[in-house]
């Protein structure tokens, strides 16, 4: 099964650092930043564990819950927290998914065999409230996550769906986003009264709070 943007997160059931999850009923009405490890106790690992760990009020100002998954066990897990929050000095307070038989690693294409045939790569996976798929990245073992742009990407996604606009290259929260071509100018009149700027008639920009 190949997933691609717009399908529905497959679902499961799976024991976590903080119990038994059934993802769809945990996601509930929030975001999700769903990301995958290759194994515990790997330094590039525990940095992106305590980077997470450190953004919590981030995660939470954007409506989003956080999701680990690594290819060992809960007690094996719980055992690497502790690393974790002592060397990147923070408390980590998200759940980790057990995955040691690589049953959901397998479900979310996260094994690369040039990778490794038992780790799983850097993936990551922002399902939106209604458990689509919106965006995928995915990073090689040896490269770590830029967390900006995670949190830029999700910003990105909430307001292009609050306001059914795009965002241009580069965008960040509170600059200008683009009307798309799709939409007439009469049409952007009634959805955006304060105006745009037409560079071309196919490239809108306009404010939107």
């Amino acid at each position: 099964m190949t997933l691609h943007l717009g399908d529905t997160a497959p679902d499961f059931e799976i024991e976590t650092t903080e119990g038994t999850i059934k993802f769809h009923d945990w996601i509930a009405d929030s975001w999700c930043f769903f990301f995958s490890h290759p194994a515990d106790f790997t330094p590039v690992c525990t940095t992106e564990m305590g980077r997470t760990a450190q953004l919590a009020d981030e995660f939470e100002a954007r409506n989003t819950k956080r999701l680990g998954l690594s290819t060992d066990t809960v007690g094996e897990h719980v055992k690497w927290i502790e690393d974790v929050n002592d060397t990147q000095h923070t408390s980590l307070d998200f759940p980790i998914v057990a995955d040691a038989d690589l049953r959901i690693a397998k479900l979310y294409e996260m094994i690369h065999p040039e990778e490794s045939d038992t780790a799983a790569v850097r993936s990551v996976f922002i399902i939106d409230p209604d458990k689509k798929i919106r965006l995928t990245m995915t990073y090689p073992m040896a490269v770590g996550r830029n967390f900006d742009e995670i949190l830029r990407a999700i910003d990105a996604l909430q307001v292009g769906d609050a306001n059914s606009v795009a965002t241009p290259a580069d965008w960040t929260k509170g600059e200008n986003v683009i009307i798309p071509p799709t939409v007439s100018n009469e049409e952007a009149q009634k959805r955006f009264p304060q105006g745009w700027d037409e560079q071309r008639p196919y490239l809108r920009l306009t404010h939107v709070s």
